[in-house]
């Protein structure tokens, strides 16, 4: 696989641990995924036979603590995460990527003290770059590689994030169809999703009465 990137074939990451996971969505493999440079545990959620080259209904989800755990309504993470599963289920057959990148790549402490700026009337932008960070600090490469691991190469990406779309394609992952995620938006996150559509290029828009994205 040569890309313009590193080779996602460089495997830094390997399968610590694997198990069956029955779930309100269904009977999932649990895959534990150990990044070799940063000891991050990373969890691939596998339904079906994924590794037969027919392209594989996919999410890569960012960790998002507050959201996926205590429903914050800052963000669409946790909404969006039940949903991808919700789809994974309907289709039989899929890839959940969990990646350890809060707060998208600065972590949970830093992403506090982002929403404390936010509370001062900051952008999700704004108060990444106001802590000195970028306003996506993320990287895919190993997500690519967690998908090489599980031999899947074409995918149905569930994402309204063009980033990934780029980076997958960048290490050399087919794309097949990008299949979005449509959560309706709340009070608390309105502006949040339109400065990701605004900042971000999220592929939301703009008069629609539902919007779309995830900041994870």
């Amino acid at each position: 696989m040569k890309t313009s990137k590193d080779s996602a074939t460089e495997l830094e990451i390997a399968v610590a641990t694997q198990a069956r996971l029955p779930t309100q969505y269904g009977e999932l493999i649990s895959r534990v995924f150990v990044d070799a440079m940063t000891k991050a545990h990373h969890v691939a959620l596998v339904m079906g036979d994924v590794g037969n080259g027919e392209p594989v209904l996919t999410r890569i989800h960012s960790e998002c603590l507050t959201g996926d755990v205590f429903g914050s309504l800052r963000c669409d993470c946790g909404l969006q995460l039940d949903q991808a599963l919700e789809q994974i289920s309907t289709e039989g057959r899929g890839v959940l990527l969990y990646l350890r990148q809060e707060g998208r790549g600065i972590g949970l402490y830093n992403k506090i003290r982002a929403y404390a700026l936010q509370d001062q009337g900051l952008d999700t932008v704004e108060a990444n770059e106001h802590l000195g960070f970028p306003a996506d600090a993320r990287d895919y490469k190993v997500a690519a590689q967690m998908l090489e691991a599980l031999n899947v190469k074409r995918l149905k990406l569930l994402t309204n994030n063009p980033k990934k779309l780029e980076a997958l394609a960048d290490y050399g992952l087919e794309v097949t169809e990008r299949v979005p995620l449509v959560i309706p938006p709340s009070a608390e996150n309105r502006d949040y999703l339109a400065t990701k559509r605004r900042k971000l290029g999220h592929m939301l828009s703009p008069d629609s009465p539902v919007s779309t994205g995830s900041e994870e």
